[in-house]
């Protein structure tokens, strides 16, 4: 029996959606019936996707987010609930990094990945649960609950160490555990909690590292010899915003080709 996505009626939040894997999430949910809700910093970066998405016939919204200030989330989830409903789905991809070896770490290194990877995505996805909570226990004993889906965007790195991103790899651990926490205390309200652990995925933000000797080097040490591209994930990302995928809940699925085998 053939089985497609269906997300028409979805609200969709995507964080970190000004570039890299953010805007290729954000435009796949919009083609697949969401109507999007685009949170970054770079809100000019924002609107130029939300202009690409109406173009091709989907809804989009912009909202300005810094995930590493509390007020901010706050603000931003009220406000992209009464521009577009109440959220049904989560991508909670917002990070970033740095590159150097464990003892040259500054606290402001350490601050800086953490308080995004980690700190970032916990109350991120905190302000948005305790709405989805609300409303299922509003909507207790109805034949039909609403489904609603939280996906933590986590890296293979949280499941394999790599030397010179340590502190990145210890925050994107910290978000698998924190996934499997979430799912076991939201489930019962029809919240599902999954993580994506992207492998090396070719982006705008890092295709010029591919062209190095570093990067030709690492490539080939990878178990087919090759780099993934954002549209790699599409299946992954709609099979865990669809309702379809109701008895996935806690999962933490690589995609990363084999890497961390």
């Amino acid at each position: 029996m053939p089985t497609t996505f269906e997300l028409n009626g979805k609200i969709a939040l995507v964080t970190g959606a000004s570039s890299g894997l953010g805007t290729r999430f954000a435009r796949v949910l919009a083609a697949n019936g969401a109507q999007v809700v685009l949170a970054s910093r770079r809100v000019e970066r924002l609107k130029e996707l939300r202009a690409e998405i109406e173009a091709a016939g989907g809804a989009a919204h912009v909202v300005a987010m810094d995930v590493t200030d509390v007020d901010s989330i706050r603000a931003a989830v009220a406000y992209a609930e009464t521009e577009a409903g109440p959220i049904d789905i989560l991508v909670n991809n917002s990070g970033v990094s740095t590159t150097q070896r464990l003892a040259d770490v500054t606290p402001e290194d350490y601050d800086f990945v953490f308080d995004t990877n980690t700190r970032g995505s916990f109350f991120v996805a905190q302000e948005v649960a305790k709405r989805m909570i609300s409303r299922a226990k509003a909507a207790s004993g109805e034949a039909a609950p609403r489904q609603a889906r939280i996906i933590n965007i986590a890296s293979m790195a949280a499941l394999k160490v790599l030397s010179q991103i340590g502190v990145y790899c210890m925050s994107k651990a910290a978000v698998v555990h924190m996934t499997k926490s979430m799912a076991l205390e939201w489930g019962r309200y029809n919240i599902n909690v999954n993580a994506i652990c992207p492998g090396y995925i070719v982006t705008e933000l890092n295709e010029h590292h591919w062209e190095t000797e570093g990067g030709r080097k690492l490539v080939q040490m990878l178990p087919r010899q090759r780099l993934g591209m954002p549209e790699d994930l599409d299946g992954l990302l709609l099979l865990l915003a669809d309702d379809k995928s109701r008895f996935i809940n806690g999962a933490v699925i690589a995609a990363d080709d084999g890497f961390g085998i």
